[in-house]
């Protein structure tokens, strides 16, 4: 009976993998050829990652992906540089963390507490250089990240306006789809509560099934956190051995070093043309 299992299991794993590649396939399809940029960023994995957050609805799919092709031509994330938004992350607010979890993920801490300046202009181009640069130290079998957020200090005087927090959320869902793999809340106050019922409406239900809240006094939402991440990585603050101490000096210097192989990837001119090869991948 195991054996008949294994086997079945086994047929529908090949079966599904068969599924997605022709899911794949149909919407290079209907996309169409691309170029520069364009054919760079549509690699087979970016291709299934849209197919997966439409459901594997290739019109869907490919509604999605054309408007994210716009947004990229005119926003231009990929050309964004750490001396732009520096400011920024002065205080520590969002930065990449030095560790991964337990599966090999990239891991972003936020800190809202920190919030320390006004511009959502700016604000979202921080956000979306960090993301970039969260995918581009990606491990190799990695698609996706892990945020934890730390809601030390957080109050309603410091809090991002609605208006930012959706246009945050629109970008990450339509843009950035199926990249985050999970988003740990840690320690929300009472009053948190309230901007959250606000909030979760503009989150579609897989991105919201993905957001967990993590209480010091409740232990199943502690274990759940532990699960993800090694405690010795961990920070105090989040309920872990390791000291938090966000040096933003040192933080620029590794920045400006990816700055550097950010551009090695995209290029430019002559040199975008030897990263592209036939097909949808770079």
């Amino acid at each position: 009976m195991f054996n008949l299992w294994n086997n079945s299991h086994q047929q529908d794993k090949e079966s599904n993998g068969l599924h997605a590649e022709s899911k794949i396939q149909e919407l290079k399809g209907v996309i169409g050829p691309l170029s520069g940029r364009s054919l760079m960023y549509c690699t087979d994995s970016c291709l299934r990652r849209y197919l997966e957050a439409r459901n594997w609805n290739v019109d869907k799919s490919k509604k999605m992906l054309e408007e994210t092709l716009r947004w990229r031509s005119t926003y231009k994330p990929e050309e964004i540089r750490w001396h732009e938004v520096a400011m920024e992350g002065e205080t520590g607010k969002l930065y990449r963390a030095s560790f991964h979890d337990k599966q090999g993920r990239t891991v972003l801490i936020l800190r809202p507490g920190m919030q320390n300046t006004t511009s959502m202009e700016n604000q979202i181009r921080h956000l979306v250089y960090l993301l970039e640069n969260a995918m581009l130290n990606l491990p190799p079998s990695q698609e996706q990240m892990a945020w934890l957020i730390d809601f030390t200090g957080w109050s309603l005087t410091n809090n991002v306006p609605l208006k930012c927090a959706r246009e945050t959320i629109y970008i990450l869902q339509n843009h950035y789809p199926e990249r985050l793999a999970i988003a740990f809340l840690y320690n929300p106050p009472r009053i948190f509560e309230a901007f959250w019922k606000i909030v979760k409406y503009f989150l579609d239900n897989k991105t919201f099934q993905k957001v967990k809240f993590v209480y010091p006094k409740n232990r199943d939402s502690v274990e759940l956190m532990q699960s993800y991440f090694d405690e010795e990585n961990l920070p105090k603050e989040l309920g872990g051995k390791s000291i938090l101490n966000y040096n933003h000096e040192e933080f620029s210097k590794l920045m400006a070093q990816d700055d550097l192989k950010c551009e090695d990837f995209w290029g430019s001119g002559d040199k975008l043309s030897n990263h592209i090869s036939n097909g949808h991948s770079s």
